[in-house]
């Protein structure tokens, strides 16, 4: 458990000083990973990858949901009838 916690932090302070803002959800999904993995057979490592790339492209789908609501909507069609 030692262990965990030690790489652990080391992760985040290299990874807070290194990743790019293109890097949403990449933290809190590796968190989440790599604590499922360790209590599923001591895979902290692999869980924590795969944690990763999850938090990654849950927070570009929640972005694009985001951005479709506030785009404007479409005009309506013309009422006038062409001549």
């Amino acid at each position: 458990m030692k262990t965990l916690l030690t790489f652990g932090a080391l992760a985040l302070a290299v990874s807070a000083t290194t990743i790019s803002a293109d890097a949403k959800g990449c933290l809190t999904g590796a968190a989440a990973g790599a604590v499922a993995g360790h209590y599923a057979g001591h895979h902290g490592v692999i869980g924590a990858i795969t944690g990763c790339y999850a938090g990654h492209k849950l927070a570009k789908y929640r972005q694009q949901q985001w951005r479709n609501e506030k785009a404007p909507p479409a005009s309506p069609p013309s009422t006038v009838p062409p001549q």
